[in-house]
């Protein structure tokens, strides 16, 4: 897991994958962080990603780091604890002008039986499941 929240860390971005209904959609995300053992990102409750999820918790995220290439496959769960978005705004404290702590808006997930890929133009992929 570590090995993943660094590759996700140096890129800086990442595009998350939804579902909305059968029509694929993809954004940029920045959030990466690890609270509890487990890999989280970060969003609006009002935002049409968090409904998407919400129909469908299955995504895919992919970065990339001038070398290689990650897909993580996962299920995204709500955490509605105060701690876990705490620690989320710690971490990139740059959100706190738009998020806080229980403000009916943020919201936090944390990845569940994701598999990770690594890929590059050689060698053979690099497979983490956590």
């Amino acid at each position: 897991m570590k090995t993943v929240l660094d590759f996700l860390k140096k890129a800086g971005t990442y595009y998350l994958a939804t579902a909305e209904g059968d029509q694929p959609r993809v954004r940029p995300f920045g959030t990466i962080n690890l609270f509890e053992g487990k890999l989280y990102i970060q969003s609006g409750k009002k935002k049409e990603v968090a409904k998407q999820i919400k129909a469908n918790p299955k995504v895919e995220l992919s970065a990339f780091d001038g070398e290689t290439w990650i897909r993580v496959a996962a299920t995204l769960v709500e955490d509605n604890r105060a701690e876990a978005q705490e620690s989320l705004l710690e971490a990139y404290p740059n959100l706190r002008n738009r998020y806080a702590v229980n403000d009916g808006n943020n919201i936090v997930y944390y990845l569940k039986d994701a598999t990770a890929t690594f890929s590059g133009f050689s060698g053979e992929p690099k497979v983490l499941k956590f």
